[in-house]
């Protein structure tokens, strides 16, 4: 991380800032502390005016799930005061959604030790409001976690700002050095594990969550599954495999994916090595899923689909494709098959969602679900009923 000189003004504002939000937390009420046995770094996800939006993608994967950092809150405005599960799923989760950093941070005894920038703009950039929240934050001592394309441990205040306080940026887009990438060599087809691609019609429509559930039931089943991560948010989750493929060149793609499904295999010898989808291979606006088809080779595919999304994600004049249109195409670019499609229920009534389910099984000829809203083994069933070798022979109790 490049580091500048400092200007005097920066500094002073930095230490006003600090001692504004020291002074005001010695009165307000806050939550215990976590026991120091615990070594999960706890994190404040900023997300505002955005969580439960489609650009709050980041910060609506993290609430729901989250092996790295213990999320503490939630900072949106526009939802401040509530439950977090609650307006997200209709679940309490005991997460609660603060109106500000000021608040969120009083809340807690100690200070949190991460700032999370959860949001995915379209333009992947840092707006000025968001600049001042993050450079609070770093005057309160909080390591900063970014997703932007635009790299925030390059900017010359905010990383000023850090070596300051002494805290880290980690910019989880940023790539490696070209001389470490490495270029695809084939050696994934001598991956044994039975490799499924989550892939959607459609950005930010749910395959992330859908993988992410998929392998948490599969593993309850006793059938080890790798999930291997593609996008910022399943890294920040602590996908323990995986590359932001948007920010890799494209001659590195197939090869920076490729090696870490074998690295996972060879890892953790799991039976099912999920790989989580970006974009849309129909999608004219992002290359990625056909670098995740190539790369991955899988041997099956489950399509994610929001049956009432009007149109494509940001492209209010480029109509959501059929999912009987998406299967063709995949089904005609790579050597694979879907074997399911789950629903997105964006915008839906329950009734809508089972009229949903029912159409399209019918038209389709394949099992179809909601990973949130319908039964896990709906889903874990797509899986055995295309790989019956994962099946479980049933436990006999012993007479």
């Amino acid at each position: 991380m490049e580091m500048t000189h400092t200007h005097p003004n920066v500094l002073r504002e930095i230490v006003e800032a600090k001692q504004l939000f020291m002074s005001k937390r010695a009165n307000s009420p806050r939550r215990s502390a976590e026991p120091a046995s615990s070594r999960t770094p706890t994190a404040i996800v900023y997300c505002e005016r955005n969580f439960a939006k489609l650009d709050g993608k980041t910060a609506n994967g993290l609430v729901r799930h989250s092996q790295t950092y213990r999320i503490l809150s939630v900072i949106d405005s526009d939802h401040g005061g509530k439950d977090s599960g609650q307006v997200l799923d209709n679940m309490t989760n005991n997460i609660p959604v603060f109106g500000s950093l000021e608040t969120a941070v009083t809340n807690e005894i100690t200070t949190p030790d991460t700032l999370i920038y959860g949001m995915a703009p379209s333009n992947g950039r840092l707006s000025v409001e968001d600049r001042r929240v993050v450079l609070d934050a770093i005057s309160l001592g909080m390591n900063i976690v970014s997703g932007l394309h635009e790299y925030l441990g390059d900017d010359a205040e905010i990383s000023s700002a850090a070596q300051i306080e002494k805290v880290t940026i980690h910019d989880l887009r940023k790539p490696r050095p070209s001389k470490d990438m490495r270029l695809f060599d084939g050696s994934v087809a001598n991956v044994e594990a039975i490799r499924i691609a989550v892939l959607g019609t459609d950005c930010a429509i749910g395959k992330r969550t859908t993988a992410t559930v998929l392998a948490r039931a599969l593993n309850a089943m006793g059938i080890k599954t790798v999930l291997v991560g593609t996008g910022q948010t399943g890294l920040m989750q602590g996908a323990k495999y995986g590359v932001a493929m948007d920010a890799v060149p494209p001659q590195f793609c197939c090869g920076e994916l490729e090696g870490a499904i074998v690295a996972a295999s060879k890892g953790e010898r799991p039976e099912v090595i999920l790989i989580e989808g970006q974009g849309a291979l129909s999608h004219p606006a992002f290359c990625t899923s056909a670098f995740i088809l190539r790369g991955s080779q899988p041997d099956a595919v489950i399509l994610q689909h929001a049956p009432k999304r009007p149109h494509r994600c940001d492209f209010p004049n480029m109509a959501m494709p059929e999912p009987r249109d998406e299967i063709a195409l995949i089904e005609a670019f790579a050597d694979t098959k879907v074997i399911g499609l789950t629903i997105n229920h964006e915008g839906m009534t329950d009734a809508e969602v089972d009229g949903a389910i029912t159409s399209y099984s019918r038209s389709l000829h394949l099992p179809v679900t909601d990973a949130l809203n319908r039964p896990v083994p709906y889903l874990t069933e797509m899986v055995l009923a295309a790989f019956p070798e994962l099946r479980r022979a049933p436990v006999i109790a012993a007479e």
